[in-house]
């Protein structure tokens, strides 16, 4: 069982650059026992990018997404609401 349940959906908007972007991030167990950094990225409205990461442990994949979250604080990116996140355990 995960020990962790994490997500993230942040937008970045600036209406002077046109420029309407969101990234969302969430870490959710694997069928094999692991555990996966899972973002989406792309313009708000669009389907945009998928990208999986797999870590051994939980601990690693959750040092990952903190430090993704990190990046895009430092671009500009901000949190638009609560994605219910809880430390189970």
């Amino acid at each position: 069982m995960s020990h962790y349940s994490f997500q993230l959906y942040c937008q970045r908007v600036d209406a002077s650059k046109n420029m309407a972007r969101y990234y969302a991030l969430s870490i959710q167990p694997t069928l094999f026992g692991e555990t996966a950094v899972v973002r989406a990225w792309g313009r708000i409205g669009s389907r945009g990018g998928e990208k999986c990461e797999v870590f051994p442990t939980e601990r690693e994949a959750a040092s990952h997404f903190l430090e993704l979250a990190r990046k895009k604080r430092r671009k500009g990116y901000r949190p638009v609401r609560s994605c219910g996140n809880t430390l189970a355990g």
